[in-house]
């Protein structure tokens, strides 16, 4: 009796030491962060509960080896596979429980959940790089895809921000509760996609019903056409004391073309470039560049619209993409514009109109937001200084208007 009991203390023991030992050592390693998530749900034949996701996600956390993407709860999960979108190649993965996850920077206290657990190509470089990984997988779960009568419904809490939901072949959308773009596929099948701008999730359902005649074609305006939630373009104004009329920027951007090496940013009539850079955010490499004015734009083959004697363009140079590779690129700037930026009596002003999806304006040291005039989430820096981030789900430019006053 008393071994037995000795033998159950000292299992007990080892067991708490086991947890004390995975909180130390999640204690000691930096929180999991993410950016530019995306996820597609197509959803398979209709009352088989499963839906096909792809998922795109850059993994940041400085230094970390490992991704972990939890798998739903209520959902059975199936024919898994992890890319590397940098190379296009396949990486490894498993399945591990939440201890795992802890020690390995997820801040979860649920220790009923599970895991995706994958093994980066590389550790996330430290200086500001990323790992981009495509996680794609069945699940089945029918309190989100179900029948009623001969109605689809997919019903879901959504909590990334950027979704596509694509039908079953040979449906039509007859509802769909979140504001959405309206989408057909080149093979026939008709989708909807969103950038939920909220902080809450997207209570989406939708619901649709067989028809005929939905059958694969280009759309005749299909120039016209571009999934909103997909792009990943995002820029960043770091603005510099008003009386200078200067902004640092940097701007992130995807290629994924086979062939290209090269990209081309048009300076905005009216401003002045100069102190460019840029990197390959997947390796941290430091990428080559130039500043072109007039003709050497087209000497060089370059295709700027409406390109004239004064226009100026920083073409950035990168290895040539090759088939099923992408590269990402993060270019740096600093620009001066004096229509666009300046101080009007004791008033800092900011009248810029964006195209991209996500932009953000970062506010001098010392000034205090008073106005802005296009809905914004604000937030302080890690210096003090006042951020604002404007999500445009819309494929439309916003005009940004911002005023500041000094603080006293």
């Amino acid at each position: 009796m008393r071994r037995t009991m000795v033998m159950v203390l000292v299992g007990l023991s080892l067991a708490l030491e086991s947890v004390a030992f995975a909180r130390a050592v999640a204690q000691n390693t930096p929180p999991q962060t993410e950016s530019d998530a995306y996820t597609r749900y197509e959803l398979l034949a209709p009352g088989s509960a499963k839906f096909r996701i792809i998922y795109e996600v850059t993994a940041t956390t400085p230094g970390a080896s490992y991704y972990f993407n939890p798998i739903r709860k209520g959902s059975t999960a199936s024919d898994e596979a992890v890319t590397d979108r940098a190379t296009g190649k396949p990486l490894r993965f498993d399945v591990v429980g939440s201890d795992d996850a802890r020690a390995g920077g997820v801040r979860s206290r649920d220790t009923s959940q599970t895991y995706i657990r994958v093994a980066l190509s590389h550790p996330v470089p430290s200086d500001g790089g990323e790992a981009r990984l495509l996680i794609e997988k069945t699940y089945e779960d029918a309190t989100s895809y179900f029948l009623r009568g001969d109605t689809v419904v997919f019903t879901r809490p959504l909590g990334i921000k950027r979704n596509a939901v694509v039908l079953p072949t040979g449906y039509r959308l007859v509802s769909c509760n979140f504001p959405s773009q309206v989408l057909q596929e080149a093979d026939g099948r008709v989708g909807i996609s969103f950038w939920n701008a909220s902080p809450a999730e997207a209570p989406l359902t939708l619901r649709a019903v067989p028809t005929a005649g939905l059958g694969p074609g280009r759309s005749s305006v299909a120039s016209r056409l571009d999934e909103r939630a997909h792009q990943n373009r995002k820029i960043v104004y770091f603005l510099q004391q008003p009386d200078t009329h200067a902004f640092d920027l940097y701007h992130d951007y995807t290629e994924s073309r086979p062939g290209v090496s090269t990209y081309v940013n048009e300076v905005r009539a009216g401003s002045t470039v100069s102190k460019p850079s840029a990197r390959n955010l997947d390796t941290g490499e430091d990428l080559h560049y130039e500043i072109l004015k007039g003709d050497q734009i087209s000497r060089a083959g370059l295709h700027v619209a409406n390109a004239t004697a004064q226009s100026e363009a920083v073409v950035f140079h990168f290895p040539a993409v090759k088939p099923g590779e992408s590269i990402r690129l993060r270019m740096f700037e600093t620009y001066a514009d004096t229509a666009r930026y300046k101080i009007v009596g004791d008033e800092l002003v900011w009248d810029r109109s964006f195209g991209r999806p996500a932009n953000a304006v970062v506010l001098p040291a010392g000034w205090v937001l008073t106005n802005s005039s296009i809905p914004a989430t604000v937030s302080a820096t890690s210096d003090g200084r006042t951020r604002l981030d404007f999500i445009n789900p819309r494929p439309d430019e916003i005009a940004v208007l911002i005023t500041a006053r000094r603080q006293r």
